[in-house]
């Protein structure tokens, strides 16, 4: 009896000292959100979360405001437009098809294409039977990007223009000539994952939305408020989205149409404890179980080890940790670190500031390592 009464008592001051852990490592994750924010307060606000279930830690906290004009005091469970975050979304989804065996990502996209689509990139000098579905996750394809100055320029001048994907397409291939042959060069370039969603439409005949919604489980994995914009309604009881500036634009995405980053490139709106919650289930082996896929999702692809970008995600350093990566335009950037089996998501709302919020997640990292 006094060995099972010693073994609780023990048990006890071990859930005590771990919980006293976890709540001191909270209040240093506050003071260095606050730091950080009146620091830099025309960042409007920052929000965060962190998984780190090794130390017992599941915890978000949000500084500043949601609104700049109303200065409403920001939430941390407030949704915000994720832009390039979602890449890593699309890689997953696509993944998860070559994991049910419905395709093999060193497959050319000639058979996977719409004929419209093919028919653009063939005129336009692109060898559809030589760029792989690989190609595109590692940007590796030699396609040129819509996304330029001049694109930029139209979304200020007609804010509410509602973009479709085969305009998206069709800019592209009316661009110009190939950059590269097809795993010649690396060149970051939204395209490859708009004509991923394509891809992903025609293997399993449905809009790309509800295939990737399905492929990742939302709903048993926790995703309640993840969606794509525009095409999906927010549940009931969703909070208010944020607003989120791009000063350098002068843009509130209140006033844009999504539709000008929505079909890969950009488009999921979710919050950053959705965001943290994916990428440790992602790189748990939660979503995607085989190993030896999901091994290829942080493989080094080359040409382009100069920022490591694998499929999907980029591979680097970060304080101090290798860690996989994905940042968006619109200030949000979300990391893995398997040596601490750990995930951090924040968003800054003026998305000139999101490299304050990657110091941020890296001074959070440093926290975590002690």
């Amino acid at each position: 009896m006094n060995t099972v009464k010693n073994f609780k008592v023990i048990l006890l001051i071990i859930l005590a000292a771990s919980h006293s852990y976890a709540q001191n490592l909270q209040q240093k994750i506050k003071k260095i959100a606050d730091s950080t924010y009146a620091a830099n307060p025309k960042a409007v606000g920052f929000a965060l979360y962190v998984e780190a279930p090794d130390q017992k830690l599941s915890f978000g906290y949000a500084t500043g405001y949601n609104n700049r004009d109303t200065q409403q005091t920001l939430k941390v469970d407030q949704p915000v437009l994720i832009a390039s975050t979602t890449k890593p979304y699309i890689a997953a989804a696509l993944l998860r098809l070559a994991e049910k065996g419905k395709l093999t990502i060193d497959y050319p996209i000639k058979k996977y294409l719409s004929p419209r689509s093919e028919k653009e990139l063939s005129q336009a000098g692109y060898d559809t039977s030589r760029i792989t579905i690989k190609h595109l996750l590692s940007h590796t394809s030699g396609i040129r990007d819509y996304v330029d100055a001049g694109y930029f320029k139209f979304i200020g001048e007609h804010p509410q223009y509602a973009w479709t994907r085969d305009e998206q397409i069709a800019r592209a291939a009316q661009l110009g000539k190939p950059l590269a042959q097809p795993g010649e060069g690396f060149k970051y370039a939204d395209i490859n994952f708009v004509l991923l969603t394509e891809i992903i439409e025609n293997i399993t005949h449905r809009p790309y939305y509800l295939s990737i919604r399905k492929l990742l489980s939302y709903n048993k994995n926790g995703l309640q408020i993840t969606r794509f914009a525009k095409f999906e309604k927010a549940g009931r009881n969703t909070p208010e989205q944020a607003h989120q500036y791009w000063d350098e634009f002068g843009w509130d995405t209140y006033n844009l149409d999504p539709s000008w980053d929505l079909y890969g490139g950009g488009g999921i709106v979710t919050n950053v404890k959705e965001i943290a919650l994916f990428f440790q289930q992602l790189f748990n082996g939660s979503l995607i179980k085989n190993k030896n896929i999901l091994y290829q999702m942080t493989t080094d692809v080359p040409p382009n080890l100069e920022i490591n970008y694998c499929l999907g995600v980029r591979k680097i350093k970060y304080a101090g940790y290798l860690g996989y990566n994905h940042g968006g335009g619109l200030g949000t950037d979300a990391i893995y670190i398997p040596q601490l089996n750990a995930s951090v998501a924040v968003v800054a709302l003026e998305a000139g500031h999101r490299p304050v919020g990657v110091e941020m997640s890296k001074q959070i990292i440093t926290l975590l390592s002690k």
